[in-house]
């Protein structure tokens, strides 16, 4: 199980790691976590989103993975594709009274010292060619050419150099307009085989195959959009992240020498045409977080042995683990309380793992077998700090200024060139040395500038020493300051 914090800091907080990506991925499509409904007006779906923030914020997560683009359409006022219908419940109609969801999300996000992550769905255009709303300006009426159906969702043809140049532009949009951290991508790229039926692209492989096996022509198709898109955030906004949530098995050993010891009747580089090693190996991706949904002991997908191969090929990215916590009560193994936590463990005993992501929002609304107290009082009790990254900045940010005002109460101001999300608060005992790994993260206070701190209100044991240092939007943190 995860440490236990009762009653101050002892011990066993030092199993907490200060740094460690915590998050949780909201779904929009179909609405299956937020909005609860189409149709709600704005300031139902505003405190919607502040209550699921919230309780997310409760349960120690400090990132949310937000998907903003379900399906061809947005979350936000975009040029390039019309509003979604899972806000208004016909595609195209701005929110009532008008508001930017994005631009509320991010800001809410934000103040809660959570990173915002925009979530994109890359090739699904309608969800349901039956059922779905689908406006008059959307580009599958103003560009059928670039579609195809396979089964009762039209996608955006992956072989087409205009897809790609499309799909690119709605990445710029974003990274343009709004404060993101993070733009990321899930498991669907080619879409998941349906049996006996082919994805109807031969007239486009014909046209662009290039002498290449079509296996090997649709992979180069998702390689060349990941390259695209890479290159396209960091000319846009080098501070901002490009992460991928493949399928959680590349192949296995059984189709490749390299691959995990599993027995998946799906694999990404086999069925979806993504070879997640090589857009790590090339570093095209900052992150991965690959869906092992599976439970530990799985007979054909065992979570500790798929937690093993993704920490053995990480290749000098970021790799954390996406948790199927959607699957509580759905057999024996999940009904078991200790799954979560005993999958965190296995998560953290990897120095190449970077931490958790959940999926999905939904499941925390019922505290399922009270995971949210699992993870509030134990396993994430204390705040962690998002992993930097030092191949996108690894300059730390200036030193705050601290002025005492009482006994126990300090403000700390900063004034630095670099942009700051916070302070963080690190207790240490007192023999032990400034900087030391021993000490403790207790406290991070979101701000852009300065923050009052009551020594009393900051968890700590007897006697430790406190100290407060200023964390940037890369999550460097900077020198240490002695509260005294």
């Amino acid at each position: 199980m995860c440490a236990v914090l009762l009653l101050g800091l002892d011990a066993q907080s030092q199993m907490l790691p200060k740094y460690e990506f915590r998050a949780v991925w909201i779904a929009t499509v179909e609405n299956i976590d937020w909005p609860s409904r189409k149709g709600l007006s704005s300031d139902a779906q505003k405190a919607e989103f502040i209550q699921l923030l919230n309780l997310h914020q409760r349960n120690g997560m400090n990132a949310i993975i937000m998907q903003i683009r379900p399906s061809g359409d947005a979350f936000y006022p975009s040029a390039l594709e019309p509003w979604s219908e899972y806000l208004t419940g016909v595609q195209g109609k701005a929110p009532e009274p008008y508001y930017d969801p994005l631009q509320f999300m991010i800001a809410e996000t934000h103040k809660r010292g959570m990173e915002f992550h925009a979530w994109l769905n890359p090739y699904r255009a309608v969800f349901n060619i039956h059922k779905s709303s689908v406006a008059a300006n959307h580009v599958t009426k103003t560009h059928p050419e670039w579609f195809l159906v396979y089964g009762n969702i039209k996608y955006f043809n992956p072989g087409l150099p205009q897809v790609r140049s499309f799909v690119g532009n709605v990445v710029k949009e974003i990274v343009e307009k709004y404060d993101v951290d993070a733009i990321h991508m899930d498991d669907y790229f080619y879409p998941y085989r349906i049996p006996g039926k082919e994805f109807p692209d031969e007239a486009t492989y014909r046209q662009y195959g290039n002498g290449l096996s079509k296996a090997d022509w649709r992979r180069s198709n998702c390689d060349s959009i990941i390259k695209q898109l890479y290159t396209i955030i960091t000319a846009t906004n080098g501070r901002v992240k490009f992460g991928i949530s493949p399928f959680g098995v590349w192949r296995n050993q059984s189709q490749h020498p390299d691959g995990s010891s599993t027995k998946a009747g799906t694999t990404n580089y086999d069925d979806l045409y993504a070879d997640i090693l090589l857009w790590l190996k090339e570093g095209w991706v900052d992150y991965v977080v690959p869906q092992l949904y599976w439970e530990r002991g799985h007979k054909l997908c065992d979570f500790d042995t798929l937690v093993n191969w993704w920490a053995n090929h990480s290749y000098g990215k970021q790799m954390m683990v996406g948790h199927g916590i959607y699957r509580g009560n759905s057999n024996a193994a999940w009904r078991n309380k200790s799954e979560i936590p005993n999958q965190i463990n296995i998560v953290r005993n990897h120095p190449n793992i970077a931490g958790s992501a959940f999926f999905s929002s939904k499941t925390f609304e019922t505290n399922t077998n009270g995971w949210n107290d699992t993870l509030r009082n134990n396993c994430y009790a204390l705040p962690a700090l998002v992993p930097p990254m030092p191949w996108i900045d690894s300059v730390p940010p200036a030193a705050p200024m601290v002025k005492k005002i009482k006994a126990t109460q300090f403000v700390a101001s900063y004034s630095g060139e670099e942009k700051i999300k916070g302070f963080a608060i690190f207790s240490l005992a007192i023999p032990l040395p400034e900087n030391s790994d021993l000490a403790t993260l207790v406290k991070v206070i979101p701000t852009t500038a300065q923050a009052t701190i009551n020594t009393n209100e900051v968890l700590q044991a007897k006697n430790n020493r406190l100290f407060v240092a200023t964390i940037d939007e890369n999550n460097n943190v900077g020198k240490w300051v002695e509260l005294k």
